[in-house]
């Protein structure tokens, strides 16, 4: 049965600039490799998705070990990490929902003003537009070129597989993002798409998850621990 470590990545860029690691996230990286240096976690394989923000976690964590003199694997891409889309939903969904919810509308509008004119605070949280139109892809409500829900859902499942190889000790570290973590918890609890997202929003920026996977079967011991971030000022969730 190995331990899985899911480590999602440190706070990102602006809505329009997402896909990089802000000065904090970066920060928020380091620290997480140095905690993990302090216990000697002892990885044998390490993981990444595709994503700028996710590998330069995964690199500041590596380069944390190779700075103690402490063995770390070679970080492997592996896109069945990456995040979905959101601006590609975005981009496709906002128009037929803004002519089906006029809140979404008048809301939208206000944020993509906010953005032109370098309101800060408009980055840094989740708004009732992020939340309708997430709701809306989930549910497949409107025609969508994209990933599905669904699609998502059965992709970041599938290395479950083969993190099930590694035998019972050895510790496997992930690093990607906060819907695959969420979506992995919902398995591991027999959650629903609802609850899901919940757990996925609350996701900390940087925030460790420790999983064991056995026979394809997922056993939940930690969820977004953040004990290498005592300052709560560090704390961040986009």
């Amino acid at each position: 049965m190995s331990r899985v470590y899911l480590m999602r990545h440190g706070q990102a860029g602006p809505r329009h600039d997402y896909d990089r690691l802000s000065v904090l996230g970066e920060q928020q990286s380091r620290a997480l490799g140095r905690y993990l240096v302090s216990l000697k976690v002892e990885f044998v394989a390490a993981y990444v998705g595709r994503l700028d923000r996710q590998r330069r976690t995964a690199q500041a964590v590596q380069a944390e070990y190779q700075s103690a003199g402490l063995p770390f694997p070679e970080l492997v891409e592996e896109p069945l990490w990456d995040e979905f889309d959101l601006g590609h939903v975005y981009q496709e969904l906002s128009d037929p929902l803004g002519q089906d919810d006029p809140r979404f509308r008048q809301e939208f509008a206000g944020m993509m003003a906010a953005i032109e004119s370098g309101d800060s605070a408009v980055h840094r949280s989740h708004n009732y537009c992020d939340i309708a139109i997430v709701r809306a892809w989930t549910a497949g409500r409107y025609s969508y070129s994209g990933e599905s829900w669904q699609a998502f859902r059965e992709r970041v499942s599938l290395p479950k597989q083969r993190l099930a190889r590694f035998t019972s000790g050895e510790n496997v570290a992930v690093f990607t993002s906060a819907t695959p973590i969420g979506v992995w918890m919902g398995e591991a609890l027999g959650l629903r798409d609802r609850e899901i997202w919940r757990l996925a929003g609350a996701t900390y920026n940087s925030g460790l998850s420790t999983v064991r996977v056995a026979d394809d079967e997922l056993r939940l011991f930690t969820f977004n621990a953040l004990p290498h971030l005592p300052d709560t000022a560090l704390w961040s969730f986009r």
